[in-house]
């Protein structure tokens, strides 16, 4: 494809990917031979920026499934400002995230097939795979100071009302599958609310309400779009105006790895399991064993497990690597009973109560209690036999 393009401005990476190569992500593209408008280059925070189109607005290819990028072909993506935002961005990307943006690419190759899928079967922007990219680094363990937990990021209350399991022994909101499942539901549900993509990344960033509150109070009769988002951006919290400039920035560097002085991630292995069925608590050393592997990996395929077991009363499935599942069903059926947990036990102490119990073996008190039915927290008795889990490399 020939393509003539000023590479002064370092957004002019963003002008080369939105019309030349389309972010087509699932799937092979069409290409077609495009002459870009030059462009003025854009510093780092510069007072003013001149910038108009010579040639019309910025146009967004057609991606894989047919359909524009709705987010990529914004109108906002020509406001010089908002172009001044992305390049600090791309700073940002390319220098200060160099210790860790390499792992972050590494984990988004481990699953960007499986959520290109999810997007795709939504009709959603595929440009959206980048965002668990900057929300968490791909990783389905990551947890904020907010905690908010998993690829996307998810609160509690939100991830309980599309559908995820947030409860004491297994959080859903680790699971890469689920969580991306119900993170495309509920990018779909903002957008019908707000009727815009980078509204629609606003409320997912700082909550709908907040963000329902702020146009209510601020945007008059003006209907939802991008550009409202802009016009309104010294009314959103810092980091939700950031917001959208942060994807963009990364979908820049992402892109384009080469140029920002990143060597492409080596091709991850492919996320492959069994499912297999679990009928009571066990831990996950004991799991490995059954299943002939290391008890990381059935940590690695199964993060909704954080407490290190299976769920007591209850059958669970369980993910065990691709392969070892009819071994696994057999080696389990061979665990007697008494040694699916790897346990230990604890003679109570005088002034002990199950907290301090719990501090001195590193586990929860709520783990404590679902190994010890029935026992009272205010009836300890001194000689009382406890059982305890141990969870070994949690």
């Amino acid at each position: 494809m020939d393509l003539l393009v000023s590479r002064g401005s370092r957004f002019g990476g963003l002008v080369l990917f939105l019309v030349g190569s389309g972010c087509s992500l699932v799937g092979s593209r069409e290409t077609t031979n495009v002459v870009l408008f030059p462009e003025p280059d854009v510093e780092l925070r510069p007072k003013t920026v001149r910038f108009e189109p010579l040639h019309g607005a910025f146009m967004a290819p057609p991606t894989s499934t047919g359909r524009v990028d709705e987010l990529l072909a914004s109108p906002v993506m020509r406001d010089p400002e908002f172009r001044e935002a992305v390049d600090y961005w791309i700073q940002y990307w390319e220098n200060a995230a160099r210790p860790w943006f390499p792992e972050f690419l590494h984990r988004m190759s481990i699953f960007e097939e499986m959520v290109d899928s999810v997007l795709a079967a939504g009709e959603l922007p595929e440009s959206l795979r980048y965002l668990p990219l900057i929300e968490s680094g791909y990783n389905p363990r990551a947890r904020s100071s907010a905690s908010a937990v998993g690829m996307w990021q998810f609160m509690p209350g939100t991830a309980r009302e599309h559908g995820m399991t947030v409860a004491a022994f297994v959080d859903e909101r680790r699971n890469p599958f689920k969580s991306t499942d119900a993170a495309a539901d509920y990018l779909s549900s903002l957008y019908r609310r707000f009727e815009s993509w980078f509204l629609a990344l606003a409320a997912y960033n700082g909550g709908p309400n907040r963000a329902q509150r702020i146009l209510r109070q601020n945007a008059g009769l003006e209907q939802p779009s991008d550009s409202l988002f802009w016009a309104l951006r010294r009314h959103w919290p810092r980091e939700t105006r950031e917001f959208v400039p942060k994807l963009v920035g990364a979908i820049i560097v992402a892109q384009d790895l080469e140029r920002y002085g990143y060597e492409p991630p080596e091709p991850a292995p492919p996320f492959r399991y069994t499912h297999v069925n679990v009928p009571e608590a066990t831990t996950l050393d004991v799991l490995a064993q059954a299943a002939e592997s290391e008890e990381d990996e059935i940590r690695w395929l199964n993060p909704e497990l954080f407490r290190g077991f299976t769920p007591p009363g209850e059958i669970y499935e369980l993910r065990v690597p691709e392969g070892q599942g009819e071994i696994f069903t057999l080696n389990y059926a061979a665990i007697p009973e008494g040694e699916r947990m790897t346990v230990v036990e604890h003679s109570v102490e005088q002034g002990e109560t199950l907290s301090h119990i719990s501090v001195k073996y590193g586990i929860s008190v709520r783990d404590l209690q679902a190994a010890n039915p029935g026992v009272q927290p205010r009836y300890l008795r001194v000689g009382m036999r406890l059982t305890v889990p141990i969870l070994l490399n949690r």
